[in-house]
C-alpha cells in the first residue's frame, strides 16, 4: 500500500506555485497588474500547502497506548483535526514551516531573480542590439521562462539550508514536518 500523493507537491497543482514567475517574465509584455495577478495565485498555492499541511499534522494519530503496556495499540488511526487539538504545536510547526519556506523558495526569492535577470536582459538588448522594442520584450520574456528551470532546485536548496540554520533550530521537536519540498 503506497503512501497517497500529495496534491501540493506530486501534481499539476506544483506549478500553481511558479505563476509568479512567468509572470515576471512577462512583466515587459503585459500590463503590471497580471503580474500583480500571478503573485496571487502564487500566495494562493502556499496558502493552500500550508493550511493542507496543517491539517495533515492534526490529523496524525496520537499513537494510543495499550493499558498497562508502554506500545502503541493497534490498529493505529487517523483522527479528526477536532481530536488532535491537544497537539496544537505540531499543527503550528507545520503551518508556519510550510508556509515561510513556500514564501521563500516559491513566490519571494524566484520572483526576484527573474524580475531582475529580465529586467537586466532588456536593458542590456537595449544598449548592445538595435533590435525593435517588440523583439527585446519578446526575447527577455524567452529568457525569463528559460531560467525558471534552471533557477528551482538552487533556490530549493539554498532556502532548506537558510531554514534550517535558523527557523527550524526553533523548533526540533517531535511534531517537526517533513523536510522533502
Amino acid at each position: 500500500m503506497g503512501q497517497e500523493p500529495d496534491l501540493y507537491r506530486d501534481t499539476w497543482v506544483r506549478y500553481l506555485g511558479y505563476a509568479n514567475e512567468v509572470g515576471e517574465s512577462f512583466r515587459p509584455l503585459v500590463p503590471v497588474p497580471v503580474v500583480w495577478a500571478s503573485y496571487g495565485v502564487a500566495t494562493a498555492y502556499v496558502t493552500a500547502d500550508a493550511i493542507d499541511k496543517g491539517r495533515k499534522a492534526a490529523a496524525v494519530s496520537a499513537t494510543p497506548l495499550t493499558p498497562g503496556l508502554s506500545i502503541p495499540a493497534l490498529p493505529l488511526t487517523l483522527v479528526s483535526p477536532q481530536a488532535h487539538a491537544q497537539d496544537p504545536t505540531r499543527v503550528g510547526v507545520a503551518v508556519v514551516d510550510t508556509f515561510v519556506w513556500q514564501s521563500l523558495a516559491s513566490v519571494a526569492i524566484p520572483g526576484f531573480t527573474i524580475n531582475r535577470l529580465c529586467a537586466a536582459s532588456l536593458a542590456l538588448l537595449g544598449s548592445l542590439t538595435r533590435w525593435p522594442l517588440p523583439v527585446r520584450r519578446w526575447t527577455t520574456t524567452a529568457l525569463g521562462l528559460a531560467a525558471i528551470p534552471l533557477i528551482i532546485t538552487p533556490i530549493d536548496r539554498t532556502v532548506d539550508f537558510l531554514m534550517d540554520s535558523s527557523l527550524r533550530k526553533l523548533y526540533r521537536t517531535p511534531g517537526e514536518p517533513p523536510t522533502s519540498h
